[in-house]
């Protein structure tokens, strides 16, 4: 017999302000729990050391997942000279360390081998998988698991303050994949001091930005005098983003009713008279204003890749 899924129907996007200390698995719970809802997920893992924009996914929204994973992420990061740590961050045992400390002429002179597409090691803490198991786990054991460089792109990259001769603080805007671990690691080796991160804030994800973004404690004073699942809906879409929010980058196609009954039903229609009979690629729909699918277009025909049913 198939489970009943319980919880609120929620949809929309969550902008939470990860607490230091907890891991984005346990922010998800943590979400889920105080609102009832149904379902949950996240759109980028933050270390646990790490604070600042993690946005979850409720409903329909985590359809639009991979979106937000795609999206151009920006960290402020202090970095700590001297020292270098099995983990690349504060946690980890150290395994090199150095008396040299780098003057901000001497970053400077550094930062611009790493903007650009660049190839990357992780770390060895890292979620990456190696011959089925995580890097993590293989480390933990004192196995020292093999890492391939990956090609990762950082668009900027800039000092932000040297409060100290042993610290520095950065902010970088960079694309999928990128480790900012590995970049302390790599730029204190390239300085010759070593270096780990220290600190690690994330501001940016997308659309998703720190003015939007909730505390855990801000959410348990907002929910804990909405339980009934009319009250739930209420204060969601006070505090909530709606679905489409991280498709904005994308052309859209507001459809009539009769196009958009066929497009709910998975068929493909054309679009006569677009504007956009030039365009190729990924899109989105909208019906009276909702949101309707996520759609391939090609040469006036929209293509349904995701539908949106529960949000009409």
């Amino acid at each position: 017999m198939a489970r009943t899924r319980t919880g609120h129907i929620i949809n929309g996007w969550l902008v939470l302000d990860k607490p230091a200390g907890m891991t984005s698995a346990a922010a998800v719970y943590n979400v889920k729990r105080l609102f009832n809802a149904r379902k949950v997920g996240h759109a980028g893992t933050l270390d646990p050391l790490a604070t600042g924009i993690l946005p979850l996914a409720l409903g329909e929204a985590t359809k639009t997942i991979s979106f937000a994973m795609q999206s151009k992420k920006a960290y402020r990061f202090t970095i700590h000279w001297g020292v270098e740590t099995s983990t690349d961050d504060s946690e980890g045992k150290i395994i090199q360390r150095s008396d040299f400390f780098p003057s901000y002429q001497n970053i400077a002179l550094r930062l611009p081998q790493f903007i650009g597409a660049i190839m990357q090691i992780p770390p060895q803490f890292s979620a990456i998988k190696v011959a089925g198991d995580r890097a993590y786990n293989l480390a933990r054991v004192g196995k020292k698991p093999h890492l391939m460089a990956r090609e990762i792109f950082i668009e900027q990259l800039q000092i932000v303050e040297i409060p100290n001769n042993q610290e520095a603080v950065f902010e970088i805007v960079c694309g999928k994949g990128t480790y900012i671990r590995a970049i302390a690691r790599d730029l204190g080796r390239s300085l010759g001091c070593f270096g780990h991160v220290k600190s690690l804030r994330r501001i940016r994800v997308g659309p998703f930005v720190e003015e939007d973004a909730w505390t855990l404690d801000d959410l348990e004073c907002s929910a804990k005098n909405y339980k009934d699942s009319v009250n739930i809906s209420k204060l969601s879409k006070s505090i909530m983003l709606p679905v489409e929010t991280i498709l904005k980058g994308l052309p859209r196609f507001e459809l009539p009713s009769i196009l958009a009954e066929r497009i709910a039903r998975g068929q493909c229609v054309v679009v006569s008279n677009c504007n956009n009979q030039t365009l190729n690629g990924r899109a989105y729909a909208t019906s009276k204003g909702k949101l309707l699918a996520i759609v391939d277009f090609t040469n006036g025909e929209l293509r349904p890749k995701r539908v949106f049913n529960s949000l009409l």
